[in-house]
């Protein structure tokens, strides 16, 4: 039988690993055709395999997307190869957090790059064929799905220019679904708490162990957990918009 998402194809930045690479499989899953972007190009090669020992199709595009050039070369090709994009997945980010005081403006560099303009320059290129998916795909609408944070809603210490990308992107997310709605182009926001990826562990040894303290014992989420959720927001029905989901381990307070 035919999955949900057969004849569409998706597009998946961040794919290397966490929850990119569980979305690409979910997607895969589904039967979308879909197009895994990341810097680790020997990660995205085992994913490809995987996804096609499976049946399913995918592309994989060695890529940063912080790169305008890079970022539009990865949708171009995408749709060059399956002709056409239904879904675009904006995934890749960073978190590296420090005090303000103490901060390393490379790392905010790359996180302004990544985060945000990563999310910008994908979605502004790939905006185009998703209109026209919208018009004359088999589902009749198309998605923009960015996986922001709570951080996104909730600043907190050492967290300044992190939640700052991910507050920028609800910003940019909201002011975009307003322009495409009526297109039926739907925009959603996916705001993750804790998740048990390798994302914390790009940070600073004494970083860690306060983001160890501040969470305790709590049971974190999966990367599946969000990939089931994303895969929740794309196959709701043409006239159904989740515009915005935050999702928590139950533990989590905030």
């Amino acid at each position: 039988m035919a999955g949900r998402l057969s004849g569409t194809v998706a597009l998946v930045t961040g794919a290397s690993s966490g929850i990119g690479a569980a979305t690409a499989r979910a997607l895969a899953a589904e039967d979308a055709a879909v197009a895994v972007v990341a810097r680790r190009r020997e990660r995205l090669e085992d994913l490809a395999d995987a996804v096609h020992d499976q049946g399913g199709k995918s592309l994989v595009i060695e890529a940063d997307v912080g790169d305008e050039r890079q970022a539009r070369d990865a949708v171009e090709r995408t749709v060059a190869e399956y002709g056409r994009l239904d879904v675009l997945v904006n995934n890749a980010g960073l978190m590296l957090l420090s005090p303000v005081v103490d901060a390393s403006a490379e790392e905010w560099d790359r996180m302004v790059r990544v985060n945000q303009l990563g999310v910008f320059h994908c979605t502004r290129t790939a905006l185009p064929y998703l209109l026209r998916a919208a018009e004359e795909g088999p589902r009749r609408v198309a998605d923009v799905v960015t996986v922001s944070s709570v951080a996104g809603r909730v600043a907190r210490p050492t967290n300044a220019i992190y939640s700052a990308t991910k507050h920028a992107v609800g910003a940019f997310s909201e002011s975009l679904r307003q322009e495409v709605t009526g297109r039926h182009v739907r925009v959603s926001l996916i705001e993750p708490g804790r998740v048990r990826t390798e994302l914390q562990s790009h940070n600073r040894p004494e970083v860690q162990e306060q983001l160890r303290n501040r969470f305790g014992d709590i049971e974190p989420l999966e990367a599946d957990d969000i990939a089931d959720t994303i895969v929740y927001v794309i196959t709701r029905p043409r006239h159904v918009a989740l515009n915005e989901v935050l999702v928590r381990p139950t533990e989590q307070p905030q």
